[in-house]
């Protein structure tokens, strides 16, 4: 093996360990639910990263006196955020933001400063809004470092609350094609997620189903 073929199954494992070390895995893709159906899981339909976060702000604005904290985007998304939340969450108080350098890695100073940052706010909640897998992957290596309550990646969300990036319409999501609008309009971006990525997962869906009908 290669040292950069090493790297990368050392990456791999990285968020493998992130998903597995996870209270709660969330079956945000239309791909998971297909899997679950032929494997006989239980999943049987989506929740998506915005139910989670949209969800949990309604009970913490109803209990009142909780705190937020939103790590990730820019500071331009990190506003709009601190701006929605009042009007739409008044009871829950927005500890911090920060916007992290936009890289595929930190440095032990910048992780210094985002834990410092976050652990000085106090947040009972904290969002992080990187990019799959760095954000499950930042929750991993740092969450004993954290004083918080809940951490929670969710992706894409920030940018979706903040009507910066519009989800698709009920009717795609509805029919599992959530994706399809997406792609098309940000093609550079998804384009390798729903070409290889996504059929790579489904062929071993299906090998899998095939080896239980068949475990001869």
């Amino acid at each position: 093996m290669n040292p950069h073929s090493y790297a990368v199954a050392l990456d791999d494992m990285d968020f493998a360990s992130a998903l597995k070390s996870a209270d709660w895995l969330v079956p945000d893709g239309v791909g998971v639910v297909f899997a679950s159906r032929l494997l006989g899981g239980a999943v049987k339909t989506r929740v998506t990263g915005s139910d989670v976060f949209e969800g949990l702000h309604a009970r913490m604005n109803a209990r009142k006196g909780m705190s937020v904290f939103f790590l990730g985007a820019s500071e331009e998304t990190l506003a709009l955020i601190r701006a929605r939340m009042a009007v739409d969450y008044p009871a829950i108080r927005v500890a911090g933001t920060y916007s992290p350098p936009f890289k595929p890695e930190y440095s032990t100073a910048e992780l210094d400063e985002m834990i410092t940052a976050v652990n000085a706010a106090r947040p009972d909640v904290l969002w992080v809004g990187m990019t799959a897998p760095k954000q499950e992957k930042w929750i991993f290596q740092n969450l004993h470092r954290l004083d918080v309550k809940f951490a929670g990646a969710v992706g894409a969300v920030f940018d979706f609350y903040v009507g910066k990036v519009k989800r698709s319409h009920p009717v795609f999501q509805d029919m599992g094609l959530e994706w399809l609008p997406r792609l098309l309009r940000q093609p550079v971006r998804l384009w390798r997620r729903t070409f290889v990525s996504a059929p790579i997962f489904v062929w071993h869906v299906v090998r899998q189903a095939a080896r239980r009908q068949d475990p001869g």
